[in-house]
């Protein structure tokens, strides 16, 4: 759970990171995209290490889930005894611990939504195949749209939160002298990935972005 979880939270960073370059303009979010495309240059074929990553997040995000199921049914079927989950409601017994596995459905369904909208284009009318700029501004002017993209990240929001929070358990650093760090770090993390993320659909509708 917990290397499976360091890995997505690394993506998740990085895919902020990189969807930034929409505030630059078209050309330099493009090029991104066009880069990321041809990763190893004429080292390897291209989209091939793309794909190699693509299929590594994939395991990761598999193993998340599978883990995560594993720990709940292993929980439950000890009726009552403390285990792993219990542990950390005790620790943290807070609204995102609590929702996790809800929260956690919602961001699977999101990301089916998401690869569907901006990356294969199905629910895209006006979709144009490597104009990652293009897409985002056509996408996000839906206003339905926009709102889909602002709660699901409000429930990746309370998702990471506990994850980033427990990362830490799992790890072994479970100190009383650093929990507040633990939970600084936690929320700090949660907030600037949720606020960087909602952002991107909030400025397409204002018409910062257009």
């Amino acid at each position: 759970m917990a290397i499976s979880g360091v890995i997505l939270l690394g993506f998740i960073v990085f895919h902020l990171l990189g969807n930034l370059k929409v505030y630059l303009g078209p050309e330099d979010i493009n090029e991104y995209g066009e880069a990321l495309r041809d990763l190893g240059g004429h080292l390897a074929p291209r989209t091939h290490l793309l794909w190699i990553m693509r299929l590594g997040l994939t395991a990761a995000f598999a193993i998340h889930i599978h883990a995560a199921f594993s720990l709940a049914f292993e929980n439950r079927r000890k009726g009552g005894e403390v285990g792993y989950q219990t542990q950390r409601e005790y620790l943290v017994a807070s609204y995102a611990s609590r929702t996790m596995i809800w929260s956690g459905i919602i961001v699977l369904l999101f990301i089916a939504y998401h690869l569907a909208d901006l990356t294969w284009g199905w629910t895209n009318p006006d979709f144009v195949r490597g104009d990652i700029y293009h897409n985002m501004v056509e996408s996000f002017s839906r206003l339905p749209v926009a709102a889909i993209y602002i709660v699901a990240n409000v429930a990746l929001g309370f998702h990471i939160y506990h994850g980033a929070w427990s990362l830490f358990q799992s790890i072994g650093v479970n100190n009383p002298r650093f929990n507040q760090w633990r939970k600084w770090f936690a929320q700090a993390f949660a907030v600037a990935i949720v606020v960087g993320n909602v952002l991107f659909p909030i400025m397409v509708v204002a018409g910062v972005i257009e």
